[in-house]
């Protein structure tokens, strides 16, 4: 019998930057061991684009690159590309332009941004406003990867589900666009991500309607809340309602080989290494 293709991702984490990239960003990133990582650049609950200091951001891309860390931005959480009004999705553009140019400055692979919500529930409406507020960050960006984040489906979320991440990508119209997957929110949007047959066929489906290799990242949690909870909170890995079984199957899955794998809590350092221990697991299962 042949053996099962390597399985493999690079695993990191959402590291806390207060005090500064460099400073503060660095030592946490060793400390809690990570393959890859992720920062804030800028307020996260505030509307002030992030700026950037031009010495911190060459040594903290150097620092980065000598340790063979691929970096990814998270924008802020108020940004609403998909929002009915006009002010909204201006300041949110203008917003995303400069967190694009400055995770450009410090070598970042890409910019995550949340999917939004259609406010008023007319989500046809804001699938047809989508192309324009995306060209409008786009149009002259430099070359980082914008990647856009399914919620756990509440509050008119426009994409949740594999299948309306799917709808939305195909509304935005612009190939260079991907996904970052959240596994906690998909839990809490209903995918069994334990059922692995389902799971697969899922992100089949996903690759024939937008093309494959869309997936740019994947946050790598566990839920406090059941599937189809609509609820969005983290737990540490191997101790929430998605459990060891549902992350492994993401691990697992042939359509996300070698998609970076991100942990977003507040135990850092001991949910890399538990993921580590998971991959080890799944590799093992594969040979």
């Amino acid at each position: 019998m042949p053996r099962k293709k390597a399985v493999h991702h690079p695993i990191g984490a959402h590291v806390p930057v207060g005090g500064g990239l460099v400073k503060r960003g660095i030592p946490n990133a060793l400390e809690f061991e990570v393959e890859a990582l992720q920062v804030f650049i800028g307020s996260p609950r505030g509307w002030a684009p992030p700026r950037l200091d031009a010495a911190v951001a060459e040594a903290f891309r150097d620092e980065c690159t000598a340790q063979g860390w691929p970096v990814y931005v998270h924008a802020a959480y108020l940004l609403n590309l998909a929002s009915p009004v006009p002010e909204t999705v201006e300041r949110s553009v203008e917003n995303l332009r400069v967190a694009m140019t400055s995770a450009a400055r410090i070598g970042a692979a890409g910019v995550v941004v949340h999917a939004g919500s259609s406010i008023d529930g007319d989500r046809d409406a804001a699938l047809r406003r989508l192309p324009s507020a995306f060209h409008a960050v786009l149009d002259d960006a430099p070359p980082v990867r914008l990647l856009v984040e399914p919620t756990a489906g509440g509050a008119n979320s426009m994409a949740s589900t594999l299948a309306s991440a799917g709808e939305y990508l195909e509304a935005v119209g612009i190939p260079e666009v991907g996904l970052c997957l959240d596994t906690c929110h998909l839990h809490a949007a209903g995918e069994r991500l334990s059922d692995r047959d389902g799971l697969e066929a899922s992100l089949k489906a996903l690759g024939k309607a937008v093309g494959s290799d869309r997936i740019g990242l994947i946050h790598f949690n566990d839920s406090k809340d059941a599937c189809d909870s609509r609820r969005d909170r983290h737990e540490a890995l191997g101790e929430g309602l998605l459990g060891d079984d549902g992350l492994k199957a993401v691990m697992a899955s042939p359509a996300l080989a070698g998609v970076p794998l991100i942990v977003e809590t507040a135990t850092q350092a001991r949910d890399v290494a538990h993921a580590k221990r998971l991959l080890a697991e799944v590799q093992s299962e594969r040979s």
